[in-house]
């Protein structure tokens, strides 16, 4: 069986990540988007949220499973089974940091492989970040996320 995982912080997961996931299942056995637990950033949902929402928005794939991860994510794919990392490329820019990430997976683990899929040019602009602020100024980001995403920033705005 192929495993593959997904890693990101998904705070919250757009509708350009579903895009990659959908994507990859159809070139996998079985998908584990894992959500990172120590990300280093001003996370706006928690862990548990941000589990439960991609959790809501892949329900329809059978084979998407959700896990939290901390720590090295080389370490995370052994402990899975996984021999491939997914990632989501939208611009060359992105490709240079994925680039260097590649290879220092690769030498920490040679086993676990990392394969870049590009988005979809419907995605190119839509980052976690971007769908954020957006939704802090009152913006309609109704068309970029999940239904369960659109409603929780919502909820958590409004207090």
């Amino acid at each position: 069986m192929k495993i593959a995982v997904y890693a990101g912080t998904f705070d919250p997961i757009t509708n350009g990540h579903l895009d990659i996931a959908r994507r990859a299942a159809c070139l996998f056995d079985r998908i584990i988007i894992a959500v990172a637990r120590e990300n280093y950033k001003n996370t706006l949902f928690s862990l548990e949220e941000r589990c439960q929402l991609v959790s809501q928005a892949v329900a329809d794939l059978p084979t998407i499973a959700v896990e939290p991860f901390d720590g090295l994510l080389v370490d995370f794919c052994r402990s899975q089974g996984a021999t491939s990392i997914i990632r989501g490329l939208r611009a060359v820019s992105d490709f240079d940091k994925e680039f260097q990430m590649a290879l220092l997976n690769r030498r920490l683990n040679g086993g676990i492989e990392t394969v870049f899929l590009m988005s979809d040019a419907k995605y190119l602009y839509i980052s976690s970040s971007v769908i954020r602020n957006s939704a802090v100024l009152g913006g309609d980001i109704q068309d970029l996320v999940p239904p369960c995403v659109a409603e929780a920033l919502k909820k958590k705005l409004a207090k």
